[in-house]
Order: C-alpha cells, then structure tokens, then sequence
C-alpha cells in the first residue's frame, strides 16, 4: 500500500511528473491507466488542481458521472467505484471506498473534482441552533456552519475524501436561503425544472436520510441512489417518503454551490497552488429559489405548511408539483406505466433490503443475546444497531408500499371523473393494473437462507402480505427478518423465548411507518409490553395502514379476471433470484 504520509509531505520535485500528467485539457482528464504501477498508483493519490472553478461542461461531466453509477449493476460504494461505471476507476491507488448516506453526495462530489483537477471545499462543522449538546442531525432550528476545510494542490486526495466521513446527515439540515461568508453553505436551493434538477443533485430527508437524483425521466419522475451504514447502496425514487418541511430545516432538493479558488499562484505547468475558496452568494444565483417551501404564488414561509402549487393554472400538491415541473411537456398519467415504474422501484428497495439483511446475518449479530433496552431512538443511533438494524429503511419501504397503493386509487378516481391528465383508451383500468401488477410482482423475486440453510423465494407480493412482520431488529432470526408467520417456515429460527417476546412487542413499532426522532424509544421489554400503545409513547401505532394493491384493484374490477387469482409461491429455491 502506498506510504500516504510520505506522499502528504513530498517535495514538489517529487510531484513535478504528476503534475504534467494530471494536467485537465478542456474539460477531459489526463489521467490514464499508466497509473497502474505501484509507484505511479502512489502518486495518483495527489489532489492536483489545475482549474479555479467548475465550468458548466464540469457540472455535466459530474451529472454524466452520477448517472453511471446510478445505472451501475453495483450495491456498495467500492464496487461502484471499481466498475466498468467509474471510468477514474485504474488511475485509483489501492484502496476500499466507503460511505453512507450523508457522506456518499461530499465523497462522489470530492472525488470527481480531484480526478478532474477541480478545486473543492466542504463545511466541517455546524452549530445547532437548539442550543449547545443537541443533535443537529435532528434539530428544530436548523444549524449554522462554523467550520470549513478546502482542497489544495499537493494534498492527499484519498485522505481527503476518507475524512469526509465525518459528515452528518446534521451537514444539510441549514436553512434553505443560509449563505454567510466565510463559512457559506455547501448547497441552496434551486428553481425545480429540467435544466436545475438534474444528476448530482442532492435530496434531504428531514427524517435524517440523504440521496442523490441520478436520473429524471421523461415524465418526471425522479430517481435517486442513496449509501446506508451498512455500506449498502439502494435506488429508488423521490416521492412522499421524502417528507417536506419548512425553509429552515433545509429539506428537498440542494444544488452544490458555486466555488472559487482566489489569491492563487498558477506554476508555469499550469498547476495552482494556495488561495482561498470562496462561494457564490444566492443572488448571484440565476436559478436560486425558495418555491418548494413556500408554493408558487405568494411565498409564504409562515404558513408553510399550506402551500399553493400552480401549473398551468392547476393547483397541485408539493409532490405532483415537482413531478409535472420535471417533466417534458404537460405531465400525463399513463396508469400501466405508472404502477409498473412503481413496482421496479419497490423492486429495488426490496433487493437493498435483502442485501442489508444478508451483511447482518454474515456479520452474525442475530446470535448476539438481545440487549436490555431498544436505543433510545431507532431510528437514530449508532453503533450495531445503527449499522445492522433496517427501522427507517424498512419504513421507506412501507412508505412506498402506501404510496403506490394510493397511486392506484388516485389512478382509478382519474379515470372515473374523466380527468384530462390521465391517458388511457382501455375499457377495464382495474383489470389492466392487476395483470399489470401480478406480472411485476413475479418478474421481482429474492432468496432468503433460512437458518437450516434451505431457500425460501419470495415475489414482491409475498414481501406486501408479510410487510408488518418483517423485523427491523437485528437481533433477530432471519426468518423473522423475512416476516416468515408460517410454522414451517419459522421452525428453524433459533431464537429463544427471549428474543420471541421481543419481536411480538416490537408488532406497533413495526405497524409504524412515520419516521419520529424526537420521541423517546429506549424501552425495556416490560415497558414495551405494557398496554397503552401510542405513537408519543415511543411504541408504535395500533394499525399499520392500508397497502394492499390487488384487494382494491379486485374490489374495482369490472370483469372477474381469475387467471390473476396467483397464489404467491414460497417454494424452496435452488439459487437466490437476487
């Protein structure tokens, strides 16, 4: 491995060669795969700048770069990273890239600019507005940033990025028109169309997630990929599982402000070294806006929470607001295509699923005996639960589930007033979205080891019937990490009789799909089991809502369609699907 402190303490004799080669032409890198001996691989872990600014032709080359790997058939950040997506991927020095959520949009941003020779700043620190000892990951003022760190020539890229794991999810949570010198926020808020929301930019979740769109289709919908603790990746797609906040919380959609590196010395090889960056205030921001906080017509950061979002004279809701500015053209629903882009997206969330259930299971913290007490919240923590624990993925999930499933009633409603946005020229909707739907359902499966070693396949519809019995506890058997119910199947978990009570005290939090960090959840088990269950008791909810699909197409269905009556298959699988 590369002697990395050396190289941070190098003479600039001893870069003179890097230099010439990490020189950028015109926006093209002119790092190659010469790289690849172990001397040049060590020097290729030299942050080399060469540019004062990102151009536009940078910014698309980044969002080009965000797309590939979005695309990418890759489920960490290493392998992302390594792949055919990357094309910076042989001029790496050896080494294993990592991130979560918070840190993946800072890494991808930092690593692109050094293989670039782009500079690069980032704030380091932030100041709770709540007062001194709060998480700002989940504070009610926002933060403030106190703290900044830049790139400079000569520096070790490698060690530069690794250290950007000290980001939090607390990094985003500023308000949304926040820009003071000389600790300016690293992103703003943008206009929302076609020409601003675009690969590379970051959405934050209030609920202390943090994705980055890769992609805006045609019909506007958005998809994002987004790192976890567990060092997974997911895909998936903006929608009500984001839920939007007021202006000082700093929710939904962040552009990267613009930078500039000032006061330099340009050497005669074209390298820059020294100077300061400085951030592009909002006014001079031509597409910098406050409308998805406050609506379209009358900003109205008061009454935030009652915004008017009009297009084209139609008054939209926040999320079909995004969608039909994103979109090419007037926004149509095409209700098969609708429930089928749905389906894939599930599709995904359930393979990221299976993945992080699959490094619990390996690392093996199910053969752990189960803690005293839940943390204090499960949803924010750290430590195993934090990183093997699946609460807020699994509650995205869910909110996907419920998302789709009232797409499906808001499909239907469309079509039963004659809505204009809906384009359909069949004669049975409902009979439509359930061919539809079964069809999705049985192209998406996973595989799941039991813990005799047998394989236990499961469609996307067995995951919606057993969704409120999936464990978010890591402590737990795998096939209670699968929400297995049937005695046959659930034989061969091995939890005790401890670990059993746990998990059918665990049912409200399980029923819950509302994301809540301000309540207190570090029960006991005989706390969690006392009657009285409530959502501000930090035990749940006492019903989980309604997701499913095929009940309220069958209930809609102007012709009975038996072929669709399928039951779903449990069958012992040879090799996983996924």
């Amino acid at each position: 491995m590369p002697d990395f402190h050396a190289l941070n303490t190098a003479p600039f004799s001893t870069l003179k060669a890097l230099a010439r080669s990490a020189l950028v032409a015109a926006g093209a890198v002119a790092l190659t795969a010469s790289f690849m001996g172990a001397a040049q691989a060590a020097r290729s872990s030299q942050w080399v700048i060469t540019k004062d600014h990102w151009s536009e032709s940078d910014e698309r080359g980044f969002s080009e770069f965000i797309t590939a790997l979005g695309e990418a058939d890759c489920f960490t950040m290493n392998d992302c990273l390594k792949s055919p997506a990357n094309p910076y991927r042989a001029t790496d020095p050896y080494v294993k890239w990592w991130a979560d959520c918070a840190d993946m949009p800072y890494m991808l941003r930092a690593y692109y600019a050094w293989k670039n020779g782009l500079p690069f700043s980032h704030q380091t620190a932030m100041r709770s507005g709540d007062g001194p000892g709060s998480d700002i990951r989940y504070s009610l003022d926002g933060n403030q940033v106190v703290a900044r760190r830049n790139a400079k020539t000569g520096i070790n890229a490698v060690n530069f990025i690794r250290y950007i794991g000290a980001v939090s999810t607390g990094m985003y949570r500023h308000h949304a028109a926040a820009e003071a010198a000389p600790y300016f926020t690293d992103h703003y808020s943008p206009d929302i169309n076609r020409d601003t929301i675009r690969p590379g930019t970051v959405v934050y979740d209030v609920n202390g997630h943090v994705t980055m769109v890769y992609k805006v289709t045609e019909d506007g919908r958005v998809l994002t990929l987004a790192a976890h603790p567990d060092q997974s990746l997911s895909r998936s797609y903006f929608g009500r599982n984001f839920l939007r906040t007021q202006a000082k919380l700093g929710t939904g959609f962040k552009n990267w402000r613009p930078i500039r590196l000032e006061g330099y010395k340009r050497a005669a090889n074209g390298v820059l070294y020294g100077g300061r960056v400085t951030g592009a205030a909002n006014i001079e921001l031509a597409d910098f806006s406050l409308e998805q906080y406050a609506g379209t017509e009358v900003l109205n950061f008061t009454k935030w929470y009652e915004p008017s979002f009009v297009v084209k004279g139609q008054n939209l809701n926040y999320y079909e607001w995004v969608r039909a500015s994103l979109s090419v053209g007037d926004l149509k629903y095409r209700p098969v295509r609708e429930l089928r882009a749905m389906m894939t997206s599930l599709c995904q969330d359930i393979s990221a699923r299976k993945h992080a259930v699959d490094i619990a299971i390996k690392t093996g913290v199910h053969r752990y005996n189960q803690p005293r007490q839940l943390p204090d919240n499960i949803y924010g923590t750290e430590g195993t639960w934090e990183s093997y624990s699946t609460p807020s993925r699994d509650a995205r999930l869910k909110t996907s589930f419920k998302e789709t499933y009232d797409l499906v009633q808001q499909l239907l409603d469309m079509h039963a007033s004659g809505d204009p946005k809906l384009s359909y020229e069949g004669t049975d909707l409902a009979a439509d979205l359930m061919a539809a739907f079964y069809e999705e359902s049985h192209a998406c499966e996973v595989t799941y080891r039991k813990s005799n070693a047998q394989q236990v396949r499961l469609n996307l519809e067995d995951v919606m019937n057993r969704l409120w019995d999936m464990s978010f506890d890591p402590y737990h058997c795998v096939e209670r990490r699968w929400g297995a119910t049937d005695p046959q199947e659930l034989a061969s978990c091995k939890d005790g009789a401890v670990k059993t009570a746990w998990y059918e005290a665990e049912q409200h939090l399980r029923f819950q799909i509302d994301r809540t960090y301000d309540v207190d959840m570090g029960h006991d088990l005989a706390s969690l089991q006392a009657p009285g269950k409530g959502l501000y008791s930090g035990r749940g909810v006492e019903a989980p809502p309604e997701v499913n699909i095929p009940a309220l197409l069958a209930s809609n269905l102007k012709t009975k369609v038996e072929a669709y009556n399928v039951t779903p298959s449990q069958m012992p699988a040879s090799q996983p699907s996924l």
